[in-house]
């Protein structure tokens, strides 16, 4: 199985994480299957891939001036960005197959104490802990490179010139937070067209490129995006982001009816779009504008490889959902229950959404300033 040499995992975490002062303990984080038949061979060679970089690195701390490295196991959450149990395991040998295994070999700990003593976290789960880990990143100070779905094909993703993809980033980062708003329009099967006006007011813009040189700060790895939270309608003002959001969904169009900010019904060609409507009406909050996200890997020669991880770092994308852990107002206390908790992107690319094409994204300034910023589904400001 394909793997990250010793000398690149040094590399990779030199990069990501900086040393600072205080750096003692790097905590690998895996999430376990409650269940078997939840259980799937790409899980299943990620946790391998965690053990590995736990053995090899506990043989090379001192070349990361480190005094420990952790291999720290829980029990799967069941969704994306849902809130982490309360207690982990400290795995000093081999991982289990199933999580009611940890307790007979793992030493239980919880994750606020995990939290305390530890420093550095890399997180290579089935089910992304990027929101938790930033929330908890804020509270605790350690740093955390969130790797939900990674895989042997993300490697050379963990190769590519991160100077660069830092320079883009902050770009659009910039433009981003002086824009008070983005129009999209979206072109289906070359022929119908719908757009989106997304209010970017009262917000700030994140860069996520990768590197994590600052305490109490968590992202994804690999990265290589810019992202913003639409306004909510949190102050005086209703949000103003509407219009129709198109999205394919295998390989039906279904399209999102949005209102301020919010997803309130979905129609289309078949059963998902009735599934798509169902759920919002079940789970209003996960008709939450989320995320606009501005990825820019693409132009580096990677390709997708059916992993959001990576996907959603290769073009623009919208996520719905859960928006706290980015600086919106939506968390878990707005779903129903903790499993239903979620942060779901959907990826404007030809492999992942191959009948809808992006026509235009327009930023607009204050004074009614326009600049476009992709055309055609590519970038025209670089």
């Amino acid at each position: 199985m394909k793997n990250l040499s010793s000398v690149d995992l040094i590399k990779l975490i030199g990069s990501v994480f900086p040393h600072l002062p205080g750096d003692r303990e790097l905590g690998i984080v895996v999430d376990i299957p409650r269940k078997s038949p939840l259980d799937n061979d790409d899980w299943l060679k990620r946790r391998r891939i965690a053990q590995e970089w736990a053995e090899n690195l506990r043989s090379k701390k001192k070349s990361l001036d480190l005094e420990s490295i952790k291999l720290i196991a829980y029990p799967d959450v069941g969704s994306n960005n849902a809130d982490l149990p309360e207690y982990a395991y400290e795995i000093k040998n081999s991982l289990p197959a199933l999580s009611s295994q940890l307790e007979s070999i793992g030493e239980k700990i919880t994750f606020a104490a995990i939290f305390q003593s530890t420093q550095l976290i890399l997180a290579p789960t089935e089910f992304s802990t990027t929101a938790p880990l930033k929330m908890a990143a804020k509270k605790y100070g350690f740093r955390a490179a969130t790797m939900p779905g990674f895989s042997a094909a993300m490697i050379p993703a963990l190769k590519i010139d991160y100077n660069e993809v830092n320079r883009r980033v902050l770009l659009i980062k910039d433009k981003l937070d002086a824009a008070v708003a983005a129009e999209i329009l979206f072109l289906i099967d070359e022929k119908q067209s719908h757009n989106m006006f997304f209010d970017l007011r009262y917000r700030q813009a994140h860069a996520s490129s990768g590197r994590f040189p600052e305490r109490g700060t968590a992202g994804n790895v690999p990265s290589g995006e810019a992202y913003i939270v639409p306004y909510e309608g949190e102050k005086k003002d209703p949000s103003l982001t509407k219009g129709i959001l198109p999205v394919q969904i295998g390989s039906e169009i279904v399209l999102f009816m949005i209102k301020q900010n919010r997803a309130l019904g979905a129609k289309g060609e078949g059963k998902q779009a009735i599934q798509e409507d169902r759920h919002l009406k079940k789970e209003p909050a996960y008709g939450n504008m989320a995320e606009l996200g501005f990825g820019v890997l693409a132009d580096f020669g990677l390709n997708p490889i059916n992993e959001i991880l990576l996907d959603e770092k290769l073009g623009f994308h919208v996520a719905f959902g859960r928006s706290e852990h980015f600086g919106g107002i939506i968390g878990p206390e707005d779903f129903s229950s903790p499993s239903s908790v979620i942060h779901l992107d959907r990826i404007y690319i030809p492999a992942t959404q191959p009948r809808i094409t992006i026509k235009t994204i327009n930023l607009i300034f204050k004074q009614n300033k326009i600049e476009p910023i992709m055309e055609e589904g590519k970038y025209t400001i670089f």
